[in-house]
């Protein structure tokens, strides 16, 4: 078997045992972590940072985790309605006015936090690039009108509610969400977690690997779909690239690895307050399951019920059960489970990239073999 390397609790042997037989498989490089009840039971890697397995991956890699990035988004939005600064039911325009254009005035923050806006992409032409321009891409966006009756589907805003839900944070507390999540998450509490990657940590990124090749047809350019799929076409290739690495996505270019967003995100699971340190009050938490929607959400294909910020369950992922749970993840099979009847957290990130709208065979194989050892 693979060599695994980090600690678990010995009731926990068999995602050490899980990860090991992932890595002799699809897996390249990877990592797994779980807090149960404060401590963290699990913290385990293994693997290699290249295809070419020449360098390991360590206890400091970092890898891009894609829309896991949106769980720490979600998370600074209700930190400004813990304090009262941010209304979730508020139109939009109140924090953003020029957002009012095109018939959004009713647009809620909620719509952004949930992807019901109508608004789940950029009108084309668009590139990636025009996405690190922060100023002119939220410009773009408060000029276009919805592409669906806001608030009555899910349509995933893959690529831009980093932007949409960022600047709201940003017209409320005057600074970027990057700047937010260093000084008012990561920072505190000590987690590596950054958005984008600091020029010194670059050394230590296992750069992503894109998913074996989709032979499904493109989408209909004319459909929400096709809309959000080119405005922008994702590319692996720029997620590796010093501007990506610079750039403010918080719906996309988060790097950490599953203890970073272990220690992010763990504060939702334990009642908003992690390692003595208090992000949320409980009751702020409990929005989260505010149902926004149910249904075959328009941009994935799949069923999806959101609340507030996060997927309270999907027949794509089974192997999260019902309950007090909430989780997401990111492009290639990355997921965190928040589960709040066992307070308990799952994170998972890995540089090889699987095929699937959310999560993957081996994040099953992680997330079913800690529920396994809880008996």
């Amino acid at each position: 078997m693979a060599e695994v390397h980090g600690s678990c609790d010995d009731r926990f042997a068999g995602v050490r045992d899980a990860l090991a037989r992932q890595l002799d498989g699809d897996e390249l490089g990877a990592s797994v972590a779980v807090d149960l009840d404060g401590a963290t039971v699990v913290d385990l890697w293994g693997g290699w940072r290249d295809v070419e397995r020449t360098t390991p991956w360590t206890r400091d890699t970092i890898v891009n985790v894609w829309s896991t990035t949106k769980c720490v988004l979600n998370l600074a939005a209700l930190m400004l309605v813990d304090r009262g600064e941010l209304d979730l039911h508020a139109p939009v325009g109140d924090y953003w006015p020029e957002f009012c254009a095109r018939g959004k005035k009713d647009v809620e923050v909620r719509h952004l936090m949930s992807h019901t806006s109508g608004v789940s992409g950029w009108e084309t032409p668009f590139s990636i690039r025009d996405m690190y321009d922060w100023e002119p891409a939220c410009e773009r966006l408060a000029a276009q009108g919805p592409w669906w009756e806001p608030g009555t589907a899910s349509g995933y805003h893959s690529k831009n509610q980093g932007h949409l839900v960022g600047e709201v944070i940003r017209r409320i507390t005057n600074t970027t969400f990057k700047a937010f999540v260093d000084r008012e998450i990561a920072g505190p509490l000590g987690a590596d977690f950054q958005v984008g990657a600091r020029e010194a940590d670059w050394a230590r990124i296992a750069p992503v690997v894109a998913p074996p090749p989709d032979d499904e047809p493109l989408p209909d350019p004319a459909s929400v779909r096709g809309k959000t799929y080119f405005g922008p076409r994702s590319s692996v290739k720029v997620a590796n690239s010093p501007e990506w690495r610079q750039a403010d996505l918080g719906a996309l270019n988060g790097h950490s690895n599953a203890r970073g967003v272990l220690d992010v995100l763990r504060v939702m699971s334990l009642g908003g307050e992690a390692g003595g340190v208090r992000l949320l009050r409980p009751d702020t938490i409990d929005l989260v399951f505010q149902q926004q929607s149910d249904g075959v959400d328009l941009v994935l294909r799949e069923s999806f019920r959101f609340g507030i910020g996060y997927c309270l369950g999907s027949p794509v992922v089974p192997y999260v059960p019902p309950g007090r749970t909430f989780f997401w993840g990111g492009w290639g099979g990355s997921l965190v489970v928040m589960d709040l009847d066992r307070r308990l957290t799952i994170s998972y990130m890995m540089n090889a990239m699987a095929p699937g709208v959310l999560g993957s065979v081996r994040s099953e194989a992680y997330v079913r073999a800690v529920y396994d050892a809880l008996g």
